[in-house]
């Protein structure tokens, strides 16, 4: 199998993986919605759904188009930062269980999580993101998707991170925090 076919499987495995994503999102936003959740943020929500699709879409066209060398060193290191991303996701998801969805939803009267990766780090979600976003183009030297996506997703996560840290204020403080006040 060429690499840039290999690579062509490892982008659809993780649209796949987005599908999945998806499915587990809505299910769970319903969830939330039903026990009253409030949701932030609709406006930037379209422009982070056609980011992400770009950043796909965009990875598999320059790869295809450009043809570069890809230096196995960049692409085992690049795979292996994809699957540490992609690991970290479902750490995060399985985490937040129920609560977790793509869209900025908070259930008044539940304590922000603070277990998992959230007692190390407040959006380990974006890590992966951020890591995701330059090492999948990366895996094909497929360097302009990974610098375009990273710059406009800087800009989409300052605003989604301002959203979602305003939501969660409203919300009471986790146990750990509310036994130290």
């Amino acid at each position: 199998m060429t690499t840039l076919l290999a690579f062509t499987v490892l982008v659809l495995l993780v649209g796949v993986e987005r599908v999945a994503e998806l499915v587990v999102s809505v299910r769970n936003a319903a969830w939330s919605r039903e026990r009253g959740g409030v949701e932030s943020g609709q406006g930037h929500f379209p422009f982070m759904v056609v980011l992400h699709t770009g950043l796909l879409v965009g990875a598999l066209a320059e790869a295809w188009l450009r043809r570069p060398d890809v230096p196995s060193a960049l692409a085992w290191s690049m795979l292996a930062l994809v699957v540490a991303s992609q690991a970290l996701r479902w750490w995060c998801i399985a985490t937040l269980g129920r609560r977790w969805n793509t869209r900025v939803i908070v259930v008044p009267g539940l304590a922000p999580v603070r277990s998992g990766p959230y007692r190390l780090l407040s959006h380990p979600n974006y890590v992966a993101v951020v890591v995701e976003g330059f090492a999948l183009p990366l895996v094909h030297a497929a360097w302009i998707t990974a610098v375009v996506f990273t710059v406009l997703n800087a800009g989409l996560l300052a605003v989604r991170i301002r959203t979602e840290e305003a939501a969660l204020a409203t919300l009471p403080p986790a146990p750990a925090e509310a036994s130290r006040a």
